[in-house]
């Protein structure tokens, strides 16, 4: 008889915890965040990012509301995008600007828009030759992302921008080529994926090499590291 009133006891604190963790108890100081991670996006990035986070505002920025991107990045490489920005572009750095409450509150309400979990295949290793993938970046990349990966203005954003090459990993370079981001002027690049360009794995790798071996003075010259 104890050892049903004992399981008995069990099921209704589990009960009871499952209830608690589904009330707004434990989603209050999510919902207060993104709500304040809202003032601040809508005074400090919609002129950019636009209303949706989709790229759709008066200057140009790029589509953070994307569930490609928002699958491949971490919270604290949203909060070193924004806290450290991309130096020599339209994204500033928002250190001063903001304080750490208010750039985690942002954090929270840009990640609030991941609607879905999505698996990635990209190689363990990203290690290419950089003489062939820049032969396929001036090909296939060029175009949008300019020469060296310098960006255009509403085309393709910075590749061997400091910040973006310090805070970004070769697997999410490489995923971003492979697989694009939906809805953008960004379309895959696999082979077999419905994109323009159709590359294979390793010609991808080479591309990724390739912008990890650029980097770009403080003159703004562009230099070539040893692979």
């Amino acid at each position: 008889m104890k050892k049903i009133l004992y399981g008995l006891y069990i099921l209704i604190i589990f009960g009871i915890v499952v209830c608690l963790i589904n009330s707004d108890i434990f989603n209050k100081k999510n919902t207060e965040a993104i709500f304040a991670g809202e003032k601040v996006y809508k005074k400090q990035c919609l002129i950019c990012h636009g209303e949706t986070g989709k790229g759709e505002g008066p200057n140009a920025g790029t589509a953070i509301n994307n569930q490609n991107y928002l699958n491949i990045v971490s919270d604290k490489d949203i909060y070193n995008s924004i806290k450290h920005g991309r130096e020599g572009t339209g994204m500033p750095a928002y250190s001063e600007r903001l304080s750490e409450k208010d750039l985690n509150n942002l954090v929270t309400f840009i990640r609030d828009w991941q609607k879905q979990e999505i698996e990635f295949e990209v190689p363990k290793e990203i290690a290419g030759n950089p003489e062939t993938g820049m032969k396929l970046y001036n090909q296939k990349c060029l175009n949008c992302h300019g020469e060296a990966g310098v960006g255009k203005l509403k085309m393709g954003p910075a590749l061997s921008n400091p910040q973006y090459l310090k805070f970004t990993t070769d697997q999410q370079i490489w995923i971003t080529a492979a697989y694009g981001r939906e809805n953008t002027s960004m379309g895959p690049s696999l082979k077999g994926k419905e994109g323009v360009r159709q590359l294979e794995k390793d010609e991808i790798t080479d591309i990724v090499s390739y912008i990890r071996s650029v980097k770009v003075n403080d003159d703004s010259r562009i230099d070539y590291l040893e692979p």
